[in-house]
């Protein structure tokens, strides 16, 4: 899946790159299948310079019975010369912070994003009134601040934003980054996408009686919370907005119904409410308590922070700069011969200048240069979501899971996996959980089909103790140990090794059935790893 890089909304394409072309508006009916798809940047026809192809070998790991085999295949790439190509953007020092706005359709996400464009000065006048003039010609005035997110012709028209919308914003202590995810539950798959590039999760919610019950009684508000609680986001931030909505005035009852119905699920979805969430009242279409607190005489019982008063006063997250370089990779395009991809850097550095790999497939790139929203770097650190530009290889080879890995600490490409899953929901035809169970895997930006090959035991949850060996099959509400089969290798790692690269979800059509970890990726995968460390080719 591509995100949206929309250079109206902030200088997110620095001077050197172009702007991603708009794509076609989706077909009115999404595809039945979930599977989010990388679209190519439309390919410049050229004739390049013949060149000689050389092959890497890689070694994709699978769990057998008694142990792993490894399943080599030979790759070809194709090395091109290009020129580098000159980023000239002063470093930051200040932290970055990666948000994803989540929360049911009609919550009001993508205007509260744009909404924040604008207050933080990353929208001008001019362009704002390009806007104002193209939501009053569609007859959708009050969706004004949403048109700077939301910039295919699809979404405007519906209203619903469809693929992962990409902004920035800054302040005096911090760079942030804006991932605005789509909330109708077809589109989900994107939405997992965007919430594991993410540090901190805004949970948009409709106080507007009627709009908040459909987003928790079945609707996508729950579900949300829960994923992001999956993919491992530390803090979420609940935005109760429309508070100016006249049927609502900015009412304390309705506030702290809210709050108390929507804390019962954040509980069971695993959120720590003392330590990990907070509540914020205000209006992203009126711009209340969004950048600045409320003004006196809005509203007399709540005196708290705003929004953005709240990010910046968010603790320092943590972030392993010791671990080998990770970075998962979320899109790419080709310009002026040359192919950039985004993602972001979960664990390690990335400089200009150093050869690196792109996994699965084993490719040797060399990093042209390094930017960000608004600046560039020597050095990239975790948690930067950055435009890496790459010579020596086709964007063609990249796909969906294809991760940026050093060479001398490669990350695990593995078919099979032991892992431990926690069964969520099960189809109405499939209530049991068992071995040839089928589902579609998400991880990080991969998305594949998977089978249970076996049970290995159910784990108290409790204890994380394996319980019965060897059960026949499992229910909602078991934990269970047990084998996994890729449709493709992946690229994960162990738990206890690298968190972020280890956690997953299973899908069936619309519907969350469950998620896990990875815990054991097998005794040669690790063994070929510590080869390629201490003797790295």
């Amino acid at each position: 899946m591509n995100l949206k890089l929309n250079p109206n909304a902030s200088s997110f394409v620095p001077k050197g790159f172009g702007a991603k072309p708009a794509e076609p508006a989706a077909e009115e009916q999404p595809p039945k299948e979930e599977k989010p798809v990388v679209e190519e940047k439309p390919k410049v026809v050229e004739q390049p310079p013949k060149t000689e192809e050389t092959k890497t070998t890689e070694s994709v790991f699978k769990i057998e019975d008694d142990d792993i085999e490894d399943d080599e295949e030979e790759i070809t790439s194709t090395t091109n010369k290009v020129a580098d190509i000159k980023i000239d953007l002063p470093e930051d020092s200040r932290e970055h912070v990666n948000l994803v706005f989540l929360g049911h359709v009609d919550a009001g996400k993508s205007t509260l994003s744009g909404s924040i464009m604008v207050l933080t000065g990353q929208v001008d006048s001019h362009t704002l009134a390009k806007y104002e003039r193209e939501a009053k010609e569609n007859h959708r005035e009050s969706w004004i601040f949403a048109y700077i997110m939301d910039t295919n012709e699809e979404e405007r028209t519906k209203g619903k934003t469809v693929e992962v919308g990409r902004a920035h914003f800054e302040t005096e202590k911090k760079r942030f980054t804006i991932l605005d995810a789509p909330g109708h539950r077809l589109y989900v798959p994107n939405m997992i996408v965007g919430a594991a590039q993410a540090d901190v999760g805004i949970l948009v919610v409709s106080s507007k009686k009627g709009e908040f019950e459909a987003g928790v009684d079945g609707g996508q508000t729950v579900e949300h919370a829960r994923l992001a609680k999956m993919i491992g986001l530390k803090q979420l931030v609940i935005f109760v907005n429309k508070m100016d909505e006249p049927s609502v005035q900015w009412s304390k009852e309705r506030y702290d119904e809210i709050v108390e119905k929507l804390s019962v699920h954040l509980k069971k979805c695993g959120w720590n409410l003392k330590k990990d969430v907070q509540f914020i009242p205000g209006s992203g279409y009126g711009t209340l308590n969004v950048k600045d607190p409320l003004k006196p005489g809005v509203c007399s019982w709540y005196n708290g922070p705003s929004l953005i008063g709240t990010l910046d006063n968010l603790p320092p997250i943590e972030r392993n700069i010791e671990g080998a370089l990770r970075i998962p990779i979320t899109t790419s395009y080709k310009d002026r011969g040359i192919v950039n991809v985004i993602g972001k850097v979960e664990s390690g550095t990335i400089s200009v200048g150093q050869s690196i790999h792109i996994m699965p497939g084993k490719y040797k790139v060399d990093v042209v240069s390094l930017t960000g929203d608004i600046c560039s770097f020597k050095t990239a650190r975790p948690g930067e979501n950055i435009t890496i530009a790459l010579k020596g290889i086709e964007d063609d080879v990249i796909r969906p899971g294809s991760i940026l890995a050093e060479i001398n600490r490669p990350v695990p490409v593995v078919s099979e996996i032991e892992a431990i899953v926690y069964i969520l929901d099960l189809p109405e035809e499939r209530k049991l959980f068992s071995p040839d169970f089928t589902s579609i895997f998400h991880a990080h930006t991969a998305v594949e089909d998977v089978r249970v090959k076996s049970l290995i035991a159910t784990i108290d949850m409790k204890t994380n103790e394996e319980k019965k060996q060897k059960p026949t099959f499992c229910k909602v509400g078991d934990a269970v140990k047990c084998r996994l089969i890729l449709g493709r290798p992946v690229c994960l790692e162990e738990f206890s090794v690298n968190p972020q690269l280890s956690r997953f979800t299973l899908r069936d059509s619309t519907k969350t059935i469950a998620f896990g970890k990875v815990v054991n990726i097998g005794k040669k995968a690790r063994e070929a790893i510590a080869a390629a460390t201490l003797s790295p080719k």
